[in-house]
């Protein structure tokens, strides 16, 4: 199984400290983690799933793999910049957005358009025509977030 985390490459430390627990869960249970490589929430969580012997890929903006965090064990290089988000969000199964910018929000359109489940914690929310729409799945702590990017991919049944 793989699973996406994507977040700002600058982050808070209660951002960080989330993204870490979510890297942790999912290498726990066994999940491959991608990302964007660089740093803030993605470096985050690749250090919480490093620390759980976890394999992190990094799927990079750039055209060298030393541009990666030191946490990824995978770098992936593509000289793309931001439309390298396509890949990181096509190569998962699920993916799980903590906070972010623009180039977190390219990414949870790219899952929607692509029908890829995306659950956020402390990430956007989305209204269309003044009306909430929900196709973010809201998760209340790094657990819940993991628990259903799962189950949420298993449905979708690449897993």
């Amino acid at each position: 199984m793989f699973i996406a985390v994507i977040g700002g490459s600058e982050c808070s430390k209660k951002e960080a400290r989330l993204a870490e627990e979510v890297g942790r869960e999912l290498a726990s249970r066994g999940v491959t983690l991608v990302c964007g490589g660089l740093g803030g929430v993605m470096e985050a969580a690749c250090k919480g799933a490093r620390l759980e012997g976890g394999l992190t890929v990094g799927i990079l903006p750039g055209n060298s793999r030393h541009e990666a965090n030191k946490y990824v064990e995978v770098p992936i290089v593509t000289g793309l910049g931001y439309a390298r988000n396509a890949l990181v969000v096509k190569s998962s199964q699920a993916v799980i957005a903590i906070d972010g910018e623009f180039g977190t929000l390219s990414e949870i359109a790219y899952a929607l358009q692509s029908g890829i489940p995306i659950v956020g914690l402390n990430t956007w929310s989305l209204s269309k025509g003044g009306q909430v729409d929900n196709s973010i799945i809201t998760a209340h702590n790094p657990v819940d977030a993991v628990e259903k990017a799962l189950t949420a991919a298993k449905k979708g049944g690449d897993a």
